[in-house]
């Protein structure tokens, strides 16, 4: 199978690459992340205004570029590379899948919206009994005159704190399937409890008493955004594997590059073959997490359930790699690798989030052999 980029592909790859090398700060990310807003408002502008990427898969009528799958998996892998903190996946994949697939006028101003960089999405979809399954939901709403009414509450909705927009799945009296609303971040009736995550993210658990939203808040059709939501979740598990792919790519080569550096009994450990034979290991996995990403990238428009294996292959195959390259890149540091100087140890916090994010390797393992039985 041929995985070479066509000419436009490695433009775009090559002009994101450049500009977060020239532009994207770590030392001031982390900084955002940990004391800030919890990410970098002007970055985000210049994610939309100067290198277009937040419309990059959203279509030309709402002002994207109409790219596909594999323009998203190039820029994720370069945002990783760069240990990006805004929230992309969130918004420009899983909120602009959502508000795609549910259609609409509101759908499509919150897609100019993302486009152009003024708004900002987040997923509320886990609550405290449903693990990683987001078609476990209590969260109501009730018809209330020309309004909906949401009474439940969400946890760990990643990107909360930083949402200008939350949408958020809730189940009717009238429909078997779920339906899904969008609420405004200061929303009456809306409390946020935010949190940092180990990774240096923000998210927040959320609670809805009696939030009162318009009719054209329900996107798309009353319980019939359960298909949708799980396209939207595969699509953003591609995008957070390879995401960790361009996190992985820096590790393996900051490790190698410090194998060479690092000296013991007067010779770099670069030297040892027990650690070549090591990182020879991280590149192999390294190896397997490409295949597997480039997999899932490719069948993201397959039929529903080849979509879904591939999704949990891949999910599955990065969580495994993560956690290998992440833990021995920090051990072939030393004491080095859990420090805040350098750059290894924020990115082994980020691949260890990655490993659990929409699932775990254990889960979409036995995800993947259901549908197998299936």
């Amino acid at each position: 199978m041929d995985f070479e980029f066509t000419a436009e592909q490695q433009l775009l790859r090559d002009t994101v690459t450049e500009f977060l090398a020239a532009r994207y700060d770590l030392e001031k990310s982390r900084a955002a992340a940990r004391v800030g807003a919890g990410h970098q408002p002007e970055m985000w502008r210049a994610f939309a205004e100067e290198v277009g990427i937040l419309g990059a898969s959203l279509p030309e009528s709402v002002g994207g570029f109409d790219g596909g799958a594999i323009e998203t998996m190039i820029i994720a892998e370069a945002l990783g590379a760069a240990l990006v903190v805004e929230p992309y996946v969130d918004t420009a994949v899983l909120g602009g899948g959502l508000l795609r697939r549910a259609g609409g006028a509101r759908a499509e101003e919150l897609l100019r919206g993302i486009v152009d960089g003024s708004v900002i999405t987040a997923f509320a979809a886990l609550e405290a009994d449903s693990g990683y399954d987001p078609t476990q939901v209590t969260t109501t709403a009730r018809r209330d005159g020309d309004d909906w009414i949401l009474d439940g509450a969400k946890t760990v909705v990643t990107s909360a704190p930083l949402a200008t927009h939350l949408l958020v799945t809730a189940r009717t009296a009238d429909a078997a399937g779920l339906s899904l609303f969008v609420v405004a971040a200061d929303a009456a009736g809306l409390t946020q409890h935010p949190y940092r995550t180990i990774d240096e993210r923000r998210a927040a658990d959320l609670v809805l008493d009696g939030v009162r939203v318009p009719t054209d808040a329900l996107l798309g059709a009353e319980g019939a955004a359960d298909a949708s939501i799980e396209r939207a979740i595969d699509e953003a598990i591609a995008a957070i594997c390879a995401e960790a792919v361009g996190g992985m790519r820096r590790v393996l080569a900051d490790t190698v590059e410090y194998s060479k550096q690092r000296r013991q009994f007067g010779v770099p450990i670069a030297s040892f073959q027990v650690l070549q034979h090591r990182m020879v290991d991280m590149h192999l996995e390294l190896e397997q997490a490409v295949a597997a990403t480039y997999l899932v990238t490719l069948k993201l428009d397959a039929e529903p359930k080849a979509r879904a294996r591939a999704a949990a292959a891949a999910k599955a195959t990065v969580a495994r790699a993560a956690g290998f390259i992440g833990q021995h890149a920090v051990q072939l540091h030393g004491a080095m690798g859990m420090t805040e100087e350098l750059p290894i140890g924020h990115f082994f916090k980020r691949l260890t989030a990655i490993r659990t994010e929409w699932g775990s390797a254990d889960q979409h393992i036995a995800r993947y052999a259901a549908l197998t039985r299936a």
